[in-house]
């Protein structure tokens, strides 16, 4: 009966602990009248990390680098598509992490963000936010 009681009190204390979960973030963009999220996890190296399209200009990309923790930094990065020539860095922002938390903000540690085609007057707009 001993052993049970061990294996009870090790589920209750393990409850009561913080879940370690690994960190991540989570940029909203909206396109011609759709919103999306895209999560981005710690990567490694952020040459690996791919973008994403966005309707038939846009391509967005987030990297979370956690370390080393001098380099900490989560990097959004969107580029225009121009077709022969590939694509092309048009907005980059650079933002600490762990963010600084301030509730209540609206629209996250980035507040929110827009970006304009410089040839066909559409807009992508962006948001980040801190999920764990």
């Amino acid at each position: 009966m001993m052993p049970l009681r061990i294996l009870l009190a090790a589920c209750l204390v393990s409850a009561a602990l913080p879940v370690l979960a690994t960190p991540q973030v989570a940029c909203h963009y909206s396109y011609g009248g759709e919103t999306h999220t895209l999560r981005a996890a710690p990567s490694a190296s952020p040459y690996t990390v791919d973008s994403v399209p966005v309707g038939s200009y846009f391509h967005f990309r987030v990297v979370l680098r956690t370390r080393p923790a001098d380099l900490a930094s989560v990097e959004v990065y969107t580029y225009a598509d121009r077709d022969e020539d590939g694509l092309a860095l048009i907005h980059q922002a650079s933002y600490p992490f762990p963010p600084a938390r301030q509730p209540g903000r609206q629209y996250g540690f980035s507040g929110r963000h827009r970006v304009y085609e410089p040839v066909r007057d559409g807009e992508l707009s962006y948001w980040c936010e801190r999920l764990s």
